[in-house]
């Protein structure tokens, strides 16, 4: 996604998570990581954490942090360049875990002041991410609060939250749990951001809960340029996109790869109570733009026409030159465009 990026909160994480391996081993990190994704492919109850204790914390965090927090700032940013006036005073980051997210917003709206809880049923990430986020130059990261609880039938989130957000929760919550969550979010809070794998269930998961947000009075403000229901055709395929994260010395381990980067997919849902006319987008561009000689092709999710793909020549000027900058994610034509 093409966005404006506000590196220090990235970097300090990125310093902070580097900090978390010191005497650990690199086989033991990279066999913990390995045993960990393995575990999370299946089930999790919420009642037995998959995280044990802090070397357990640690070495998944390490290796997953750095990707959950671009996925979520990447949605964030969309929210964000959408609704420019909205800067929330509050924000629980349910089944936050070590706090990925609550870096993310940190962010998204860097130097404001904020009311920041986490929920999380496992206390070793609690305890790992307030660690981390103690040592923040961000007045809120050091100031959040991290709570344990359920997540799923029974959650409660404070009235009148303004901002909650779900990452990387779903998939680990049975039906009843993941509407539940979704029931209890829209019944509180001003906006919510749920963001999942970028895969087909992860999409469905996204579709399924942006149903019960719009049902619950919500507008969609990214990524879709409405609230209509989605135009792709039913396992034909899915909506997703994709965040540059730098690969730490954990990633390349345990992916054996040697790039210094990696693309993290991910679909997402950013949605705001009440009718907000202005807050979609026109459009949005849903595949990586092809550019080919004097043009440039464009998928696009539009309000009007569902799918559609665009064709920028070189005869449309300033909108060929837009096009040709234009990345998956953005919204089209680019704001002032």
């Amino acid at each position: 996604m093409h966005v404006p990026h506000s590196p220090r909160s990235g970097d300090e994480l990125r310093t902070a998570l580097a900090g978390l391996l010191d005497g650990l081993p690199p086989r033991q990190a990279a066999q913990a990581v390995d045993r960990l994704i393995a575990n999370y492919r299946g089930l999790t109850p919420t009642d037995a954490p998959v995280l044990r204790d802090r070397s357990d914390v640690a070495a998944y965090a390490a290796y997953r942090m750095p990707a959950t927090f671009e996925a979520v700032r990447s949605a964030l940013e969309a929210f964000r360049d959408r609704l420019p006036s909205f800067v929330p005073a509050s924000h629980v980051d349910v089944g936050g875990g070590t706090g990925a997210a609550t870096w993310a917003v940190a962010s998204a709206w860097e130097g404001e002041s904020r009311e920041t809880t986490v929920l999380d049923w496992a206390a070793p990430a609690l305890a790992l991410g307030a660690e981390l986020a103690g040592e923040a130059s961000e007045p809120a990261l050091r100031a959040a609060r991290w709570e344990r609880g359920i997540i799923g039938d029974g959650l409660k989130v404070p009235e009148g939250t303004d901002l909650v957000t779900v990452s990387y929760v779903l998939k680990e919550l049975t039906d009843a749990g993941r509407a539940a969550v979704v029931s209890e979010a829209a019944r509180t809070a001003r906006a919510v951001v749920i963001v999942e794998p970028g895969t087909p269930d992860g999409y469905l998961r996204i579709i399924e809960a942006r149903d019960r947000l719009i049902a619950a009075g919500f507008r969609v403000v990214a990524p879709c340029p409405h609230s209509a229901a989605c135009p792709i055709e039913p396992g034909t395929d899915w909506c997703h996109f994709s965040a540059r994260v730098s690969r730490s010395s954990l990633h390349r381990q345990v992916k054996g790869g040697s790039l210094a980067y990696e693309d993290e997919k991910f679909s997402y849902v950013a949605a705001v109570r009440g009718d907000v006319p202005e807050a979609a987008a026109p459009a949005r561009i849903v595949r990586k733009p092809q550019i080919r000689k004097g043009q440039v092709l464009l998928e696009l999710c539009t309000p009007e026409d569902g799918l559609t793909r665009e064709t920028v020549t070189k005869r449309h000027g300033d909108a060929y030159k837009r096009a040709r900058d234009a990345a998956w994610g953005d919204e089209w034509p680019p704001a002032g465009g």
